[in-house]
């Protein structure tokens, strides 16, 4: 049997079978060899989309992956149903758009904060993106909300986008920031994400979901992860085309995932959460004591700018409930 190896960035991934895009913009359908494994790891998935691969080309047009190269980063969370065992949503990101709504359903700041914090832990910049914003309307109470998180946010560093993905409200701001990027959208199911990345690119044609009408949830429409590989003309640019850190012939790479309906952390040590919160690391130093948690301790400049208004409430008792749940080694729901 002759064999080729080839590499290449993996855009799908479907139990068992990868599919495998070259530099050269051909896609395989591989398998993973069976005495692969990522040493230590405790992942039910050992690759994702976004791992660049080296496989070996079949004479029947398949391949198997052999090798998969250190990853810059990645989004994991603890698996749903192994408790123990971790799930990586997608792997070497430039950036996470994570996709809330305030209504239909509703996206908790405790949802937000968590994936936040995991993506500051893996150095990944977050910008949030609130869709479905033409369902505000003149309805006052629901634009307070949204300025009330929008400035909790942006007073953390966060940039906050409103959009709306059937009127189109955002989505040019939403494709200069991610022209040249390798982007992740997620969020919970029902916020309208494979809607935005149809706004985004027309072509892409995915299927886009309902609201349950008993639970109000969205339901599952993306079943696996998928990247798109898209060439996008940066609207607000001089003309100039971007390019991905990828050697392709495309600019710009979009990851869509199933919707997630809670979020569980994993290896986050409790000294160190406080670290990934940015308005909370700029005073850390001011801290009375150097391990302090920021509950009880005297002398602490979290609580202090809790206090004075510096530091979000909201996030601050977020920040409580996730170190909690460290301590406690426990999922964290939603």
């Amino acid at each position: 049997m002759q064999e080729k190896q080839s590499n290449g960035l993996v855009v799908r991934t479907t139990g068992s079978w990868y599919n495998v895009l070259t530099d050269g913009g051909e896609t395989f359908a591989c398998r993973l060899r069976g005495n692969f494994r990522i040493r230590g790891s405790k992942q039910t998935n050992p690759i994702a989309v976004g791992d660049r691969v080296v496989f070996q080309l079949l004479d029947d047009g398949t391949g198997f992956i052999t090798d998969i190269a250190d990853r810059r980063n990645c989004i994991i969370r603890r698996s749903t149903k192994l408790s123990k065992q971790t799930h990586v949503i997608a792997a070497n990101i430039d950036l996470l758009c994570l996709v809330a709504t305030l209504g239909f359903p509703r996206t908790s700041t405790g949802f937000i904060d968590r994936m936040l914090v995991t993506a500051e832990a893996y150095h990944i910049p977050a910008v949030i993106i609130f869709n479905k914003c033409d369902l505000y309307g003149a309805d006052d109470e629901l634009w307070q909300i949204h300025n009330e998180i929008k400035a909790i946010y942006e007073g953390a560093g966060y940039p906050v986008y409103a959009v709306s993905a059937l009127t189109g409200e955002g989505i040019d701001d939403i494709k200069s920031l991610i022209a040249g990027k390798v982007t992740l959208f997620s969020g919970h199911s029902g916020v309208g994400k494979s809607a935005l990345l149809n706004a985004i690119d027309p072509s892409l044609h995915l299927k886009v979901g309902e609201i349950s009408d008993w639970s109000l949830k969205g339901k599952h429409t993306t079943t696996f992860a998928e990247i798109f590989p898209i060439n996008i003309m940066d609207p607000k640019s001089d003309g100039h085309q971007k390019f991905s850190i990828f050697n392709s012939q495309f600019s710009t790479f979009l990851i869509d995932t199933p919707g997630i309906k809670e979020f569980g952390m994993v290896d986050f040590g409790s000294s160190e959460l406080s670290h990934f919160f940015p308005e909370m690391r700029k005073v850390l130093h001011n801290c009375h004591f150097a391990n302090c948690t920021h509950r009880h301790e005297p002398g602490c400049a979290v609580k202090a700018a809790v206090e004075n208004g510096a530091i979000s409430a909201e996030r601050y008792q977020n920040y409580l409930n996730i170190l909690e749940s460290i301590e406690s080694d426990a999922p964290i729901r939603r």
